[in-house]
């Protein structure tokens, strides 16, 4: 099992960049290899949170069902994350269920190990908890939003934060590059399809975005950024459903 996962590809990711090959090989030989096509979860929310992973390949997406039963879609997991880390968090489940959004490939660790892992290797520790700090301020950012913020300059926010993480540069600008719905944007703004597809539509028309089937592009950041602070672009900002975000 070890060898399904070539030790170079784990060893550039910050989390093992320091580890000695030796215990690279112990730290790979406790781990499990998934493959995932597009819609396979990899942990349901209320599971007992038995494994913590970190991500190879693609992209996952982490939802949350409030208690109202409305879903949020809470963050996208990219190459190189350690997610699934209800054990840092003293929760004995996870609090959301993280799925594919293309094929995916993952790597798997006992919760068991968690300790061992954060003991015997520093920089795996001290990469580890500054996950941990970013979830929790991405939370809180998050829940300012909801409070503070105008539907229009939360949507730009949002689609500000996918390209930063994981923007790909193209000919027409600078693309989200997996594949990504207007429901999804909805959820993660805490506004409605209608509210997200009416933004975008006036967006596409003034030249900011371009998009398509789960595609979307920035062609004018520079306007976008104008927009996540707070200027008007004229567009109707009624319409908007502020949900709770739970930081986790």
């Amino acid at each position: 099992m070890t060898h399904s996962i070539p030790r170079s590809v784990v060893k550039n990711l910050d989390l093992f960049r320091a580890v000695p090959d030796k215990d690279l090989d112990t730290v790979l030989s406790l781990a499990r290899p998934m493959r995932l096509n597009t819609g396979d979860t990899v942990f349901q929310q209320g599971e007992p949170a038995s494994q913590f992973f970190v991500l190879l390949h693609g992209h996952l997406k982490v939802v949350q069902t409030t208690a109202d039963g409305e879903q949020v879609v809470v963050r996208y997991v990219i190459p190189g994350e350690v997610f699934g880390i209800a054990k840092a968090m003293q929760r004995p489940a996870y609090p959301a269920t993280c799925l594919a959004v293309e094929e995916s490939v993952v790597l798997g660790w006992p919760s068991s190990e968690w300790d061992r892992f954060m003991t015997g290797n520093l920089q795996f520790a001290a990469n580890a908890l500054q996950a941990v700090g970013q979830r929790l301020q991405d939370a809180h950012s998050r829940i300012k939003e909801l409070s503070t913020e105008e539907v229009e300059q939360r949507v730009a926010r949002c689609i500000l934060r996918l390209i930063d993480a994981s923007g790909e540069k193209t000919d027409e600008g600078i693309a989200v590059n997996f594949p990504i719905t207007r429901q999804d944007i909805a959820e993660m703004t805490g506004t409605t399809l209608h509210t997200v597809s009416r933004l975008l539509s006036a967006w596409k028309d003034q030249g900011l975005v371009i998009t398509g089937r789960k595609r979307v592009i920035v062609c004018k950041v520079d306007d976008l950024i104008r927009l996540a602070e707070g200027a008007v672009s004229g567009v109707d900002r009624s319409a908007a459903r502020k949900k709770p975000v739970e930081p986790f």
